[in-house]
């Protein structure tokens, strides 16, 4: 597996005026799918884009079907952890995203 990521940059010393960043991992979720093989079919974004809550991410093939999977928080990707045709798993992560810390 290649993992893409955005390439690291040195981070400036936080101040008042900086805003704190988490990161958030994207899994899988449970699909019900019975067993069925589950696969990347194509990934709709790249390191470096900034997404929006609810925006589509990534398409995945079950049982002949493509499921959109979205963002599950708005912010920057910054890395992608599964290759496009790889099988995957439920509670696989399969990308990292960058988001403001909540206040």
């Amino acid at each position: 597996m290649i993992r893409r990521s955005l390439d690291s940059e040195p981070r400036a010393t936080m101040n008042a005026s900086s805003s704190a960043k988490r990161r958030h991992t994207m899994r899988l979720p449970e699909l019900g799918t019975g067993g069925a093989a589950v696969r990347v079919s194509m990934w709709l974004v790249e390191p470096g884009d900034e997404v929006t809550e609810g925006d589509r991410l990534i398409e995945i093939a079950v049982s002949g079907a493509t499921i959109d999977l979205p963002a599950p928080v708005s912010g920057q990707l910054v890395e992608l952890c599964v290759d496009e045709d790889q099988p995957i798993t439920p509670g696989q992560v399969l990308a990292v995203l960058e988001c403001a810390e909540a206040s």
